[in-house]
């Protein structure tokens, strides 16, 4: 036991009763009139009680991003050595943080577009280092030009071969785990470093590439349409999502 919440605050409690449990971090629940247990080695307060407690480590609780600074200072240290932010491409990015060897976080995106959770996990590390898996061209294309509108084309990445990242699993939520835990395998492995620019940029399509595209449009729309050529050819070299694709065929049937 060594963390006290010390608060009156309901929200900051709740905030911090919730990541704590997450993080399966045990904890004394006190006031600020209450004596701190002497096991205690970092207070977590909100930011108008702060001052008010008398304890030499404390941290005020903002949001939930407490938690970096608290896992550093209850093992004696500043900050982590190595942190990376790893990505599983795919329809359904798997994204995760890994600190020197741990699992920090992770995340499952919505598509290769939601790229916030990838940019305030940049904001939220400074110095994380981005990896991303080899596979899924189109997906990590689209990926990484959404990401240099951003971040700029200079931008360094490690490319990693994720070659026997992504375990089998069994039951309903298989793929979301699937992506997660192959983001966090790829997170740790080694990788060539380069830039988001010399990345995002695929080759031409194969007639195989364009025709497979297809198929997929015909079972998303449950067989009520099958884009064209040249709108599976955009898909294929990362410019435009099947979903995309999808209603931009609709709209001109229209």
């Amino acid at each position: 036991m060594r963390v006290a919440i010390v608060t009156e605050n309901a929200r900051v409690y709740y905030m911090a009763t919730k990541v704590l449990r997450d993080y399966g971090i045990p904890f004394y629940s006190l006031r600020p009139r209450d004596e701190i247990p002497f096991d205690v080695e970092v207070v977590l307060t909100s930011e108008e009680e702060y001052s008010a407690i008398n304890f030499p480590v404390k941290i005020a609780v903002v949001n939930e991003n407490f938690i970096d600074a608290l896992l550093s200072k209850l093992e004696g240290r500043e900050r982590f050595k190595n942190i990376y932010v790893a990505i599983d491409p795919g329809e359904r990015p798997g994204v995760a943080v890994v600190a020197d060897n741990r699992v920090i976080e992770v995340h499952h995106l919505k598509n290769p577009k939601d790229i916030d959770v990838i940019l305030n996990l940049l904001e939220k590390y400074p110095g994380a280092k981005v990896k991303i898996g080899h596979g899924a061209k189109r997906y990590r294309s689209l990926m990484l030009k959404n990401l240099a509108n951003i971040l700029g084309e200079d931008f360094p990445i490690f490319l990693v071969n994720e070659r026997r990242t992504t375990p089998k699993v069994g039951g309903i939520e298989a793929s979301q785990v699937q992506d997660i835990v192959a983001s966090i395998n790829i997170a740790l492995r080694d990788g060539r470093e380069t830039t988001i620019g010399e990345l995002m940029h695929v080759g031409e399509p194969t007639k195989g590439e364009i025709d497979y595209i297809k198929t997929r449009s015909r079972e998303l729309s449950n067989g009520m349409i099958t884009i064209s050529s040249r709108l599976a050819r955009e898909v294929a070299k990362g410019n435009l999502t099947l979903e995309e694709a999808i209603e931009i065929h609709k709209k001109k049937k229209r």
